[in-house]
């Protein structure tokens, strides 16, 4: 039942070193797209202080990170909750902090508005919303790991490949957010870092 993904025990370490200056000192953390749910458990244990609360679109998904869950016995770490984040009302009301790992690449543009929507929906005061996965930047030249990715993505689904980041700040914008931080991430990766717009005086 429990899923293994072999980037996450790379990726887990630099993810939680950015979180640790991005996310609150202590509140609900909503994890989009939590797939194995390895990367829940990694975050549960390195921020105690926080209630992290795995969640997934696919039933099997919410199984194996159910099963890491129930094996680590953190009790910071919730059951998986069941959410497509293209489909509101998404069923957690509110949180501190929304984390989504690798999803907006590997999903329509559909889950991107979702999400976004949804963060603008429940995040309290000034509360990020955290991406992590590679992008494309019009004045960054992309590499080629990340192109030859994107187009296999595409091959797949052609609902599916990287997101130019201007579009997702052109997202953010339309649901009063805006990008307070880009972190540089290994392998060519990004994380990306959105908090409410200020209201207009």
């Amino acid at each position: 039942m429990k899923r293994h993904a072999p980037a996450t025990a790379r990726n887990s370490g630099p993810i939680a070193d950015v979180l640790a200056q991005e996310l609150p000192a202590s509140g609900l953390v909503l994890e989009i797209a939590s797939g194995t749910g390895e990367h829940a458990l990694f975050m549960a244990s390195r921020f105690p202080e926080l209630t992290w609360q795995p969640s997934d679109f696919d039933q099997e998904a919410v199984a194996s990170i159910d099963a890491w869950a129930s094996e680590a016995k953190l009790a910071n770490l919730s059951s998986a909750i069941q959410l497509d984040a293209s489909q509101p009302p998404w069923p957690v009301g509110n949180a501190d902090a929304i984390l989504c790992v690798n999803m907006v690449h590997i999903s329509p543009w559909r889950a991107t508005e979702g999400l976004f929507a949804g963060a603008s929906r429940i995040l309290t005061g000034n509360a990020p919303l955290i991406l992590y996965g590679p992008y494309i930047e019009s004045d960054i030249d992309t590499a080629p790991s990340n192109l030859e990715f994107d187009a296999s993505l595409k091959a797949r689904n052609p609902e599916w490949g990287l997101r130019q980041i201007s579009d997702l700040d052109d997202l953010a914008r339309a649901e009063r957010l805006h990008r307070t931080a880009r972190h540089p991430m290994p392998a060519n990766n990004l994380m990306l870092v959105y908090r409410s717009a200020p209201h207009p005086k």
